[in-house]
């Protein structure tokens, strides 16, 4: 019974917030307010307050109360394989940075070197981007390539913070994606301390790759995986 109380007042509150009842960073109820107003205890309220932190919808402040995120100003992302997602974000205008955290050789991995279309004997990297706006981690971005195609990958992965510009360096000039598949996760452990995220707060994850038309060589296979509550997308 109680889990049916804290489930009614979550979906209210999120249509609430949804509808406007609350104003983007205004502050929410205090906890004895809303346990007054659902005639419920404190104790359930702030199990309701918790819940709704862990979806995203709003954050705590020390002493200070619990206020609604800002869910009006999600950054629009147009998912298309032809243009760089720092390309994107500064067109854009966004204070955005992109932290390269990782360049590994990976061991034998039967789908990624079939999305590759390379052989068994050829040497992956995985190269890992972490993509922050405000400072705040929005993306991972997850890169394999071949050293059959970057024969210097294993030295200038480290380097990477745009894939595009990178293959631009190399002498390719346009790009397509020959597949995007689209999933919804929850964060593991490693996801939400790197991208500094709540239990419950979605991810979707893309996994696309990236084709140099004229040659119709590919040039990587890439997962991306984007926090939900920090974009709305637009399929292009």
């Amino acid at each position: 019974m109680k889990n049916d109380i804290e489930s009614i007042i979550i979906d209210q509150l999120i249509m609430d917030i949804n509808n406007g009842s609350y104003s983007p960073k205004g502050k929410m109820p205090s906890e004895n307010e809303l346990a007054d107003y659902y005639n419920v205890s404190r104790m359930t309220i702030r199990k309701v307050y918790n819940r709704l932190q862990e979806m995203g919808y709003i954050y705590s402040k020390q002493g200070k109360g619990s206020f609604i995120k800002d869910r009006y100003q999600l950054i629009e992302l147009v998912l298309n394989g032809s243009e760089s997602f720092t390309k994107k974000m500064e067109d854009r205008g966004y204070d955005f940075s992109t932290q390269n955290i990782l360049c590994e050789k990976i061991k034998y991995n039967k789908q990624i070197y079939e999305e590759l279309e390379i052989r068994k004997e050829d040497e992956v990297y995985k190269i890992v981007r972490l993509r922050s706006v405000d400072t705040r981690p929005i993306a991972l971005h997850i890169s394999y390539v071949a050293k059959s195609v970057f024969n210097e990958i294993n030295f200038e992965g480290k380097n990477i913070r745009s894939m595009f510009n990178y293959y631009e360096s190399k002498g390719y000039k346009e790009f397509e994606s020959t597949k995007t598949v689209l999933s919804i996760s929850f964060p593991y452990s490693i996801e939400k301390e790197v991208l500094c995220c709540p239990d419950l707060v979605p991810l979707l994850v893309v996994e696309t790759n990236c084709i140099d038309p004229s040659s119709n060589k590919v040039l990587e296979y890439t997962k991306i995986i984007y926090r939900g509550d920090s974009f709305k997308y637009r399929v292009k």
